[in-house]
């Protein structure tokens, strides 16, 4: 089928389709989140500043999620101004969506625990694979961006940057904004460990691999077929 770039002349059906692929991206990523918090040597820049808060505070790491999108909306809406694109509400659906997505990755795991430092890292690696295939997930559906995406693309946009080089700062600060936070909480450094460094490497490397395997599935299944012009 023919590939558009613009999501405003996908066929009802096509957007439908790409929504649901999507979602299952976002559970996907919930999944591989939840098994990096279990794995208890770190979390990746996406999930790392509300594992921290949800380790001070009765909140789970799945509603602090959400609360972080919240206020990524917040001030995509304050950069932009009148550049913002009001579909991109459309990430607070999303952001609600993963959060409970964590909560219930979590619950579904509840029960099982490494043994050692060896299988911390075989779950680290296992979640680090799983994280970039719901990342991958979410590219090829090309509907909608996480919030966290969509700041930084905002950001990129207003400083008039490469949104790569952004994304990387702005993991970068994420990060360090999760280990103040831990050391006002707890005067150490939790939920941000050589676990965090794995991901950092090797999440973006594995998405890129995934998404190129993907796209013959985003042809196939998610286009709609358009008459021959």
């Amino acid at each position: 089928c023919v590939i558009s770039s613009r999501k405003d002349i996908m066929t009802p059906r096509e957007r439908i389709k790409r929504y649901c692929f999507f979602i299952a991206g976002l559970f996907v990523l919930a999944f591989g989140v939840a098994l990096s918090v279990k794995a208890d040597l770190g979390t990746s820049h996406i999930s790392s500043l509300p594992y921290v808060l949800s380790l001070g505070m009765p909140l789970t790491i799945g509603q602090f999620t959400i609360l972080m999108h919240v206020v990524f909306i917040g001030i995509q809406i304050a950069l932009l101004r009148k550049n913002f694109q009001w579909i991109q509400l459309m990430q607070l659906p999303a952001a609600i969506i993963f959060g409970y997505f964590t909560d219930f990755a979590l619950y579904l795991i509840a029960g099982l625990t490494p043994a050692n430092y060896l299988q911390q890292w075989i779950w680290v690696l296992a979640s680090c694979i799983i994280v970039a295939l719901g990342v991958s997930m979410e590219v090829v559906a090309n509907v909608v961006m996480l919030a966290g995406e969509g700041l930084a693309k905002a950001i990129a946009d207003v400083t008039r940057n490469e949104f790569g080089k952004t994304k990387v700062f702005f993991d970068i600060t994420l990060v360090l904004i999760a280990i103040g936070c831990s050391m006002l909480m707890f005067r150490n450094v939790a939920g941000v460990r050589e676990g965090t460094l794995a991901a950092a490497l090797l999440v973006g490397t594995i998405s890129r691999f995934f998404t190129r395997k993907l796209r013959p599935f985003e042809h196939r299944v998610l286009c709609e077929k358009s008459a021959e012009s």
